[in-house]
């Protein structure tokens, strides 16, 4: 078997593993899939410059360790101890869900984070104020400066894209 061929089994048998890593190390779904991605992405560069072990039984710690860095890097940097992102209130942090299931939400939440970003400016600030940061409708309005029957007209159709693009 050939390298390649055994960091792709590597990738299989222990992403899931590296996302709980990084979930207990106290980041969001999303963010634990990334670390996850940037531990094999780094260790494919080990690889490639000769500084990981020849032996692919021996992969999987290495991995491991980068992935528990990165998380623990990430978090520093955001100055977060918990996770931020749970997608289920404090139901994220029960450890109930397997790792499939997290990288399923955490899937579909960056799919759900592209559809706002499809969106036009203005129903992009509306979505993001009102729903994101639980804004009132009045302070939408006032800080955008547009009416707030307008705001709710933008959301409406918002919320009809975003429901739409989630579709496809």
């Amino acid at each position: 078997m050939d390298s390649i061929e055994a960091l792709t089994d590597l990738i299989r048998q222990e992403r899931g593993a590296l996302v709980r890593t990084g979930r207990r190390e106290g980041l969001s779904a999303e963010d634990a899939v990334d670390c996850a991605q940037e531990a094999f992405s780094t260790f494919l560069q080990l690889l490639q410059r000769g500084g990981a072990p020849p032996d692919p039984a021996e992969w999987s710690p290495y991995v491991t360790t980068i992935a528990r860095n990165a998380a623990r890097n990430r978090r520093r940097r955001r100055h977060v101890a918990l996770p931020h992102d749970a997608l289920d209130g404090d139901a994220a942090l029960s450890g109930d869900d397997s790792p499939e299931d997290l990288l399923a939400q955490a899937e579909e939440h960056v799919r759900l984070r592209a559809c706002v970003e499809r969106l036009c400016g203005t129903q992009r600030s509306v979505v993001m104020l009102r729903m994101l940061e639980e804004r009132a409708g009045e302070d939408v309005a006032t800080v955008l400066g547009i009416s707030r029957g307008h705001v709710d007209v933008l959301l409406h159709r918002a919320k009809a894209s975003l429901r739409e693009c989630m579709a496809e």
